[in-house]
């Protein structure tokens, strides 16, 4: 009878620790995306200009006809945790569209600023609203291009250097 009380007290003392593991697990990872009610996105920036010559290329899905890139100049971090940067869509026929994006790893979500058509340059996007990255479309570039740098987890890089730097290494690591 003795050991079964004493086995009874170590499950329930293992029940516990496992508890309280997954318990302040749970506090640690509500700290990335806990929401600041005084959060406020900075004025946006003008887009930036960008060159295609200076592209890191992205690589998508197989499905995805385009070939994408960014170029590493227009990679800015802002103080409200923004990633922006211009992100560049070619068809294989040669038409190019770029986009002026933000991202905002902590809420794992983006935004479109602004999009580039060679004949008429910047014009604002109709729709700037957050979109979850993990949206379910025929473009899920945002969400690649988290994941291959413009966020480190949930937080932004550390600089936008370290950004182009994580982009460039993903391509040479495909290569």
């Amino acid at each position: 009878m003795p050991m079964m009380i004493w086995a009874s007290i170590t499950m329930n003392k293992r029940f516990l620790a496992i508890a309280l593991l997954c318990f302040a697990a749970g506090l640690a990872s509500a700290q990335f995306v806990a929401d600041d009610p005084d959060w406020k996105e900075t004025e946006v920036p003008p887009p930036p200009a960008f060159d295609l010559k200076r592209l890191v290329p992205v690589e998508m899905s197989a499905q995805s006809q385009l070939k994408w890139g960014v170029d590493p100049a227009t990679i800015k971090i802002t103080n409200d945790g923004i990633v922006r940067y211009v992100v560049v869509a070619q068809s294989s026929s040669g038409v190019v569209n770029a986009m002026y994006e933000g991202i905002r790893c902590n809420k794992a979500e983006f935004r479109r600023y602004a999009r580039h058509n060679p004949s008429s340059g910047w014009v604002n996007a109709s729709d700037t609203s957050w979109t979850s990255l993990r949206q379910t479309g025929a473009s899920r570039h945002p969400e690649t291009l988290a994941r291959g740098g413009m966020c480190d987890g949930a937080a932004p890089p550390s600089s936008a250097a370290d950004a182009a730097r994580k982009l460039n290494a993903g391509v040479t690591a495909r290569q």
